[in-house]
């Protein structure tokens, strides 16, 4: 199939001022710009998206993507998690249930716009509901909680998330971990479907909300990249960040 076959897509950039880690993430600067100008810039890089948009529950973030012309959108202040806030701003975007939303982490200043189109691709198959990335890791890695590993069948199936070390290798052999890569695609009636069901056992338990569609029977299809990004937690990452774009 080629690219034509590929329904509306849109990016959507949720942003939050409060973080326990981090607060005002979404602003902090880096060169002279606020983190979530960076993420936008680097999005609308992305040749597949008809729109992109941040979605943000703060004022404060609000007024600064007004100031830089970066189309923003308000949403409600309870939402549990960041694909929640997208689900809000999808539905202010007039599209169609078949369209393709993507939910852009906004702290990953150095986001690949490849990634996205990687993510879109898939689509093209009306059989695609949720897409996400992994990547190959090793074995030392993959003992770390904080990196989420994902297990897949051949033909790209999510078969399970998890913190642990996935799968496990009891007689020896290479595991072949992959890492999971925070981003998602999703058509915009599995979107509605993921908000409707709520958090799931599996998801309660990993603290993974992917783990909700797959506890609920909707495929996710991984799509392998050997591009990575990084993540801003802390404020101790930007000093990651300014190094790679100053190298």
């Amino acid at each position: 199939m080629s690219a034509t076959n590929l329904p509306p897509c849109y990016g959507v950039i949720p942003a939050r001022y409060e973080s326990t880690r981090f607060p005002g993430k979404p602003l902090a600067k880096i060169r002279g710009r606020p983190m979530f100008w960076h993420v936008y810039t680097r999005a609308m890089q992305c040749p597949e998206f008809r729109q992109v948009v941040i979605a943000t529950d703060d004022a404060r973030i609000a007024e600064a993507a007004e100031a830089l012309d970066v189309p923003v959108l308000m949403t409600r202040s309870d939402h549990e998690s960041g694909t929640d806030r997208v689900q809000e701003a999808a539905g202010y975007l007039n599209m169609d249930d078949r369209s393709v939303i993507v939910n852009i982490q906004g702290d990953e200043p150095l986001l690949e716009p490849a990634m996205l189109s990687a993510m879109i691709g898939p689509f093209q198959h009306p059989e695609i509901a949720v897409t996400t990335l992994a990547h190959p890791m090793g074995p030392d890695s993959a003992q770390n909680p904080d990196r989420v590993k994902v297990a897949f069948a051949p033909d790209g199936h999510a078969l399970y998330f998890s913190r642990a070390p996935i799968p496990y290798p009891r007689d020896g052999r290479d595991a072949a971990y992959h890492c999971h890569i925070g981003l998602y695609a999703f058509r915009k009636s599995a979107l509605d479907r993921f908000v409707a069901l709520g958090p799931g056992r599996l998801e309660q338990i990993e603290k993974l909300e992917q783990l909700r569609l797959l506890e609920a029977g909707i495929p996710i299809h991984v799509v392998l990249t050997d591009n990575k990004s990084i993540s801003v937690d802390r404020p101790e990452d930007l000093a990651r960040v300014l190094a790679i774009i100053d190298d």
